[in-house]
């Protein structure tokens, strides 16, 4: 393990993202000085990305349990949940930021495979795709460019992959200019009893190297995922992956195959850090060792070095544990569908990792050591509070005028990029590959997957208001659970559990860690009060740009992914009004808040003002008691009032099947609030005029606010005797203002 006479192993560890006491850590370790091959094993497994270093401290405060939680958060690839019948349903949520700001295309399409991946190398087949996106200022060349190759990219992976994408969101603010966020979420369903768990025990066992062949292409890419974005960036561009969806298919039918035998012990996808990921998580969870030989790993480029080939981040890769004398079996079903299935080490006693290249020992470093909850480094950053959170809570809703012409501001806000329709973005995804799709022809507020052969179905959602994190983290994390709680619940669910995608900026700056600090506070809050425990996820930080000097943060995106449980299909609700002549009723109260909603910022142009109102308990009462409405027969349709307020949701449940409504709002709030305003735990229900009285029945018991708004029918949406506008016109300005931004 010699090394040249002119290496500087502490200039070559700060080179490589590591810190000075790091460095002493690592020589305290391994009782030496590292080679350079050790340093760069090192400063993968502590990068942020991998280690979790900067949250790990905060991250342990979540609520991880729950009566169906099978595995907990950090136990597996990814969370894992009891849905009865002996089936349990696998869900995660990861980023792929960094690599999408400089090649959106394969950072997207690597981003869907390597969340895919994480889902079948527990023995699960994916069912779902969902994804968050974050882009920059809309009408800006680069935002177009950023946007197209995003969504060619997840498209292009997840039709071929064969993988209905259900639901999503896309939002559009110039903090995300330079740094778009890309979080996708994958869903599978696995029998309890064939999962697949990502561990390394039995001395003796061989390990294998299946799927694809190792390249030079993400190499140091998780070094690079934890690290600010800068104009060189682009330099960069090798640590970005390169994906192959047809591949991943053979991959994928090539594990469930293996699923399905006892042939293994333990199976990991290789995602960041690659080979020395998976070797060293799998043996510390394991407590073992295991000795590699990295010249028996199948390459696409000659002459790799070995740091090259234990930090490839090529995808279609796992690594698996075989039991000892099964390996042929195991080999058969690779060579059955043409993958790589090569031996390439042998677990061993102790907890030491030995890399050999050409019978030359490499690196040697322990296992433990490099992992979090190990020896990885854990800091508590200095957080403090930004100087624009005390000028935000100083607005004034009574300074601003309510505008004399109401129609033609409820038009403006329709054609709104954050409010209108992302169609454009939607039809590029194929949401009914695998048929299992309940929600295309007929959309609810969260996507729904049937499970065939029984009488449940799984509803998944993806939400987060970065706005309202912004202007009060705690308060606008709780909102952001409470909102993915919410569209389950109006689609006929109950809330499980989550999973969550945490994007913020650099965690060394002390007012985007406070920040993260109130978002945890407030998901944890929150996830408590609708009993949904967090299974897992992914922090990003130092999402930013560096622009002529100035470093400009995202707002800050904690992206909660959920699931929830359908235990009778016949209480699948649609968000779309059904039939002329029912009766609109609105569970909640009407607000004239105008906080933080789309309409203060993009109409009035007021940047800062606080989060929207929000009374957790007064949510969370609101959404037990639309849940007996729907298990009780009495609810057509249901829609949440959220982005855009009361008249957005009115259009948004107009549009499907083009039936107008005549609504009365009777309130002494400020109007522009009640319509446009964005104030939580309100829902519109479409109900059958006789069941009115049965619903104020069920609500007599409860504190429920409720309103009876009026009328389902008609060509156009009328409040009040003022026409807002047909169905039609208002139809044609939401659905064609994202289609025209991009064609410009």
């Amino acid at each position: 393990m010699s090394e040249t006479t002119d290496f500087n192993p502490l200039e070559a560890a700060k080179k490589l993202g590591l810190l000075d006491e790091e460095y002493d850590k690592i020589v305290e370790y391994l009782g030496r000085t590292p080679n350079f091959t050790e340093l760069s094993i090192y400063s993968v497994m502590w990068s942020e990305h991998c280690s979790y270093k900067n949250s790990i401290k905060w991250l342990k405060t979540l609520p991880k349990e729950g009566p169906a939680i099978l595995a907990e958060a950090g136990e597996e690839n990814a969370g894992l949940v009891d849905i009865g019948d002996g089936l349990a349903c696998a869900f995660k949520i990861e980023s792929h930021n960094h690599p999408s700001a400089i090649e959106p295309y394969q950072g997207a399409a690597t981003g869907v495979g390597g969340i895919n991946r994480d889902i079948f190398t527990m023995g699960a087949r994916p069912i779902a795709q969902l994804n968050s996106l974050r882009f920059g200022s809309p009408d800006s060349d680069r935002t177009k460019w950023l946007l197209k190759g995003v969504v060619k990219g997840i498209g292009d992976y997840g039709n071929s992959f064969g993988i209905p994408v259900l639901g999503g969101e896309v939002f559009f603010d110039e903090s995300y200019n330079q740094n778009p966020l890309v979080n996708a979420m994958s869903v599978g369903i696995v029998e309890i009893d064939k999962t697949i768990s990502a561990i390394s025990e039995g001395p003796g066992n061989p390990v294998f190297i299946v799927g694809s062949s190792t390249g030079k292409d993400g190499i140091h890419g998780a070094t690079f995922a934890s690290g600010d974005l800068t104009e060189d960036s682009a330099d960069d561009l090798p640590s970005v992956q390169v994906g192959d969806p047809f591949q991943e298919k053979l991959l994928l039918e090539a594990s469930m195959e293996l699923a399905d035998t006892d042939a293994i012990v333990g199976m990991q996808d290789m995602g960041a850090a690659g080979i020395t990921c998976s070797t060293s998580e799998m043996s510390a969870k394991g407590e073992c060792g295991m000795d590699i030989y990295l010249d028996r790993v199948p390459t696409r480029q000659s002459n790799m070095q070995p740091f090259e080939i234990l930090l490839s981040e090529s995808q279609e890769r796992m690594l698996v544990v075989v039991k000892k004398g099964r390996e042929k079996e195991v080999i058969d079903i690779f060579e059955k569908w043409d993958l790589n299935c090569v031996e390439i080490g042998t677990v061993t006693e102790g907890d030491t990792l030995r890399f050999f290249m050409d019978d030359d020992l490499v690196a040697q470093v322990n296992a433990d050591s490099l992992v979090l909850g190990g020896g990885a480094p854990v800091y508590s950053r200095e957080y403090a509070e930004p100087s624009y959170f005390a000028k935000a809570k100083k607005f004034n809703a009574d300074s601003l005028a309510v505008p004399s012409d109401l129609v033609e501001v409820g038009k403006q806000l329709l054609g709104q990029v954050n409010i209108a329709s992302k169609r454009w973005v939607t039809e590029q995804y194929d949401s009914m590959v695998g048929t299992i799709n309940m929600t295309t022809n007929s959309p609810s507020d969260a996507g729904i997957v049937n499970l065939k052969n029984s009488d449940k179905a799984i509803a998944m959602t993806v939400d987060c208001n970065a706005r309202y994190v912004h202007a009060d983290p705690q308060k606008g994390c709780s909102i952001a659970v409470a909102e993915a709680a919410r569209n389950i619940v109006c689609s006929g669910g109950v809330p499980s559990a989550i999973t969550n995608c945490l994007n913020f900026g650099n965690p060394y700056n002390p007012e985007a860690f406070w920040q993260f600090v109130g978002a945890i506070k407030g998901m944890s809050d929150a996830c408590r009060k609708f009993k949904t425990p967090v299974t897992g996820g992914n922090v990003s930080f130092y999402n930013q740009s560096t622009i002529d000097g100035n470093t400009v943060p995202v707002l800050p995106t904690p992206t909660i992914g959920m699931i929830g449980l359908i235990d009778n299909k016949d209480w699948i609700t649609p968000m779309a009004i059904q039939e002329e002549g029912n009766i609109l009723m609105l569970l909640g109260s009407h607000s004239g808040d105008i906080n933080s909603s789309q309409y203060l910022i993009h109409h009035r142009k007021v940047d800062l003002s606080p989060a929207p109102e929000f009374d957790m308990d007064v949510e969370y009462e609101m959404q037990q008691n639309l849940q007996s409405l729907i298990q009780g027969g009495l609810v057509i349709s249901a829609h949440d009032v959220s982005d855009g307020g009361l008249f957005t949701s009115l259009v948004e449940m107009s549009l499907p099947l083009g039936i107008g409504s005549d609504i009365t709002i009777e309130s002494e709030e400020r109007m522009d609030g009640v319509l446009f305003g964005e104030a939580q735990s309100r829902v519109i229900i479409e109900v059958a005029s006789d069941g009115v009285a049965k619903i104020e029945s069920v609500l007599a018991s409860t504190k429920q606010p409720y309103a009876i708004l009026g009328k389902t029918g008609g060509a156009s949406v009328k409040i009040d005797g003022s026409n807002f506008g047909s169905v039609d016109e208002l139809g044609s300005i939401y659905n064609g203002a994202l289609h025209k931004i991009m064609e410009n």
